[in-house]
């Protein structure tokens, strides 16, 4: 399932480099944080990957 929004894409990747141990968990915030917590390191690949080209920054 790929990212609707360039920010939810941005948010998936943080928490995947948290997940991966890149990030500590503490400089998480908001929904990355959230993301973290309740997706799998495989959701969270498929919702950062791809492009970020054409889509909007936030979704209303």
């Amino acid at each position: 399932m790929p990212a609707k929004s360039k920010a939810q894409q941005k948010a998936a990747g943080a928490a995947l480099s948290a997940k991966r141990g890149d990030t500590p968990k503490s400089k998480l915030q908001g929904a990355s944080k959230q993301m973290a917590a309740s997706m799998t390191e495989k959701q969270l690949e498929d919702l950062a990957k791809g492009s970020a080209k054409g889509k909007p920054e936030h979704i209303g």
